[in-house]
């Protein structure tokens, strides 16, 4: 059984052999390590060490065994905006539900902030539909288009499927 353990010390059960819990400075390195795995394809931005020290108290893991299996931030875009970052899996782990998890956990919390939409950019529309995200043009985003898209060697030509939730709280 995994035990979800949050910021707030607030506990949860689930059907994980594994934990999944808020990230801590020295899960950055296997952060990195799993991102590196979709950014080589061309799937994920690649996301520097110093990036992840940042912003380190974004991300929830998941731990099995001792060893991060899978990692997603929430980033707080504006005052009714967040944004669902950096979820990443191992490929081994793939398919089991850690991702869905992950990205409830990260829903969850936006709500505990009180921010009433997230959205995502992805290349698998389809995962996210699943948890009750629909597509929007992404120009709906525009503190993200001038924070961080201007830096992607994509831009302006962004080949990401938008998407949007909005929460019920």
């Amino acid at each position: 059984m995994s035990e979800v353990v949050r910021q707030s010390g607030k506990k949860e059960r689930g059907t994980f052999p594994g934990v999944f819990r808020a990230a801590l400075i020295k899960d950055a390195k296997n952060i990195q390590a799993l991102v590196k795995v979709y950014a080589d394809q061309g799937l994920m931005l690649p996301r520097s060490l110093n990036e992840l020290y940042e912003t380190i108290r974004e991300y929830t893991v998941y731990e099995e065994d001792g060893k991060i299996k899978g990692a997603c931030a929430l980033h707080v875009a504006w005052e009714d905006l967040a944004e669902i970052m950096g979820l990443a899996i191992d490929p081994k782990y793939s398919g089991r539900g850690i991702g869905a998890r992950l990205v409830n956990i990260a829903l969850e919390e936006a709500t505990r902030l009180g921010i009433p939409k997230v959205f995502t950019l992805t290349y698998v529309p389809d995962f996210f539909k699943k948890s009750g995200f629909e597509e929007v043009d992404k120009s709906e985003f525009p503190h993200k288009i001038w924070s961080s898209c201007v830096r992607c060697h994509k831009f302006p030509d962004c080949d990401e499927t938008g998407m949007i939730i909005h929460l019920d709280f």
